[in-house]
């Protein structure tokens, strides 16, 4: 049986190298990521279902679900769209409030609203959920105080959804440091140069997809 995955923040960095690794192995993806103009050509090259929207949008969560709905159900989930919060990164001592509510809503509210959107299905076919995380989420970084403690939150929420049920596996993923146009907002584009490229991390993905460990935290490498 062809299995289905959704992906956010599927047009560049991890969530594209993950979806080009599945759609060489048959999977059906839907992929979501908030231009238009870049998911399009991605999903059409990999045979994959493009829904261009922000996941902070409940209007967008919902066409999520139609199209997931239209496809005969979901195996995986992957929580990978992800917002920075403010730039340059600010202290916590001064940093934007309505910003940091922004990002609370992207990095931790649509995650757990599209768990509990997918969560009977997934049970039922015992499915999988990756939220990728970050070591901020477990460092104390200087200036990361505002997404660190969004990936916190999101750990969090994942180790008590892997108790609470058990017949989906449930991985939160820190990927390290990668090349990505996210970390070269935060540190500059030469350091981010010297970063290992998203697609280094898809092994370790791939891994836990394909054998299934007991839920929890993952590091790589």
């Amino acid at each position: 049986m062809t299995k289905t995955a959704l992906i956010t923040g599927a047009s560049r960095g991890l969530g594209l190298a993950l979806a080009r690794s599945l759609a060489s192995d048959g999977w059906r993806l839907i992929l979501t990521a908030r231009g238009a103009d870049a998911l399009e050509p991605v999903a059409d090259r990999l045979g994959a279902v493009a829904l261009a929207g922000d996941v902070a949008d409940p209007a967008h969560r919902d066409r999520l679900v139609r199209a997931v709905r239209d496809h005969g159900g979901l195996d995986l989930l992957v929580n990978n769209a992800s917002g920075l919060g403010a730039v340059p990164l600010p202290p916590l001592a001064g940093y934007p409030l309505d910003t940091l509510e922004d990002l609370f809503r992207t990095n931790v509210l649509a995650p757990l609203a599209l768990v509990q959107a997918f969560l009977p299905g997934l049970r039922e076919r015992r499915g999988a959920v990756v939220n990728i995380s970050s070591d901020a989420a477990v460092e104390a970084y200087e200036g990361w105080g505002g997404y660190g403690s969004t990936k916190a939150a999101l750990e969090q929420l994942s180790n008590v959804l892997a108790v609470e049920e058990p017949r989906v596996a449930v991985w939160w993923v820190d990927p390290g440091e990668m090349h990505t146009a996210m970390l070269a907002d935060a540190v500059g584009a030469e350091d981010a140069a010297a970063a290992p490229g998203p697609e280094t991390v898809v092994p370790t993905l791939r891994r836990l997809i394909e054998e299934r460990p007991a839920s929890g935290r993952v590091s790589h490498p």
